[in-house]
């Protein structure tokens, strides 16, 4: 579907705004919502295909600027924070891999056909194996936070411990997506049947 730049302005505002909301960890009715930061960017690959060059560094940008005012806001200096090292920078290849993802479900999508759910299962799974492996194992490697020693059968057993949690937010909120985007297909469908002159009988 050939979207204008309004539309896709509109897209990033809405994608922007979600990943805001989630990613600040805001409170609704006293439960923590979950950061769907790692579903915006596949997303946003899906969604905004062919404008990654000035999509995904701004959303990239938002990211790391959530990121600040939120660790600088509980009075702690932002480059000695437990989550921040030189592996925090590893966050933009991860993300990247799932834009990567939604980029090239689009590319192949098929329509709304069954066919287009498996391909969909297939580029999450692997995109967001690899922004796993990658966002993880660079903190374990890299960051100070980690003590030593350092072993592969401990960093699998920390990949054990965060794959679903990761894994179960990520895949909830596409299927979000997923159903705003057949919804939005739907009515554009029938919106345009409507507005079709009726041929007289």
């Amino acid at each position: 579907m050939v979207k204008t730049l309004t539309q896709r302005l509109g897209i990033l505002l809405a994608l922007a705004v979600v990943m805001a909301a989630t990613r600040i960890h805001l409170s609704l009715l006293h439960h923590n919502i979950e950061d769907a930061s790692w579903a915006i960017f596949f997303l946003a690959g899906f969604w905004l295909r062919g404008a990654g060059r000035w999509a995904f560094p701004l959303l990239m940008a938002e990211a790391v600027l959530i990121d600040y005012l939120v660790i600088n806001s509980q009075g702690i200096n932002f480059w000695s924070h437990y989550c921040v090292s030189v592996a925090y920078w590893f966050l933009i290849p991860s993300y990247f891999s799932l834009w990567l993802g939604g980029s090239w479900l689009a590319k192949h999508q098929v329509g709304l056909r069954l066919q287009t759910l498996g391909m969909a299962v297939v580029a999450l799974a692997a995109s967001w194996a690899a922004c796993y492996l990658v966002s993880n194992g660079s903190f374990y490697w890299l960051s100070n936070s980690v003590p030593l020693p350092r072993s592969f059968a401990a960093w699998f057993a920390n990949l054990g411990d965060w794959y679903l949690p990761f894994l179960q937010t990520t895949a909830l909120y596409v299927g979000l997506g997923a159903v705003v985007h057949v919804l939005v297909i739907q009515v554009a469908r029938a919106v345009k049947q409507a507005d079709q002159p009726t041929l007289p009988r």
